[in-house]
């Protein structure tokens, strides 16, 4: 049996509902259901968990209250997939911090062959001060170079709430945004799923 990561240990949820990819670029084979374990260097950091929404909210429910998926976040992304996953439309959630336009960075590395065709909104609050506005151009010009349909706008959004239902209302199939909101996210997943998903259509990449 292959070894798992040791940041894996950091996860609150079984580790056998966690699947581990090594790839430095996803190719287009990529399903986020199924490990890829050719090809992989010994020793090699994963560079992405992915997990079955489904079964993430299947494992909530059997707790009392909403339990954060990492007790201690890692550094490796982490994907929330639903069954119809798919990168046609990506919400990037850009918040003025070095922290938010590495997350971007990293998304663009790791999924760069894969966001060819899509179209992506950018959401960036409206009180980014002056001396971020080069780096918000920065995101800005990587995003709509990494995909074929890039739009920018402004919302002052300070909840994950906030970012599903605007994914929701448009269509959006793949939330990109920093793991600082992991267990405001479980307490939405937690209140609102019951027995099926509201939306089978929105994934989740969580990274730092």
């Amino acid at each position: 049996m292959e070894a798992k990561p040791s940041s894996m240990t950091k996860f609150d949820l079984p580790t056998q509902l966690i699947n581990v990819f090594h790839q430095e670029i996803l190719d287009e084979i990529f399903n986020p259901a199924i490990e890829l374990n050719s090809h992989v260097i010994e020793d090699s950091q994963p560079t992405l968990f992915s997990l079955d929404l489904n079964k993430v909210l299947d494992w909530l429910q059997t707790h009392e209250y909403p339990k954060s998926l990492e007790k201690e976040p890692c550094q490796t992304p982490v994907l929330l997939y639903v069954p119809k996953f798919s990168l046609k439309h990506l919400l990037f959630h850009y918040d003025g911090t070095t922290d938010s336009a590495r997350i971007i960075h990293k998304f663009l590395l790791l999924f760069e062959d894969l966001i060819k065709e899509s179209k992506a909104t950018i959401i960036s609050p409206s009180f980014i001060p002056k001396s971020r506005s080069k780096e918000e151009q920065d995101i800005i010009q990587k995003i709509s170079s990494a995909t074929k349909e890039t739009s920018f706008i402004k919302f002052n959004f300070m909840r994950i709430g906030d970012f599903w239902s605007y994914a929701v209302q448009h269509d959006c199939t793949l939330l990109v945004t920093t793991k600082t909101y992991q267990q405001e996210l479980s307490n939405v997943l937690f209140d609102f799923y019951k027995g099926e998903l509201w939306d089978d259509q929105l994934s989740f990449y969580l990274s730092l």
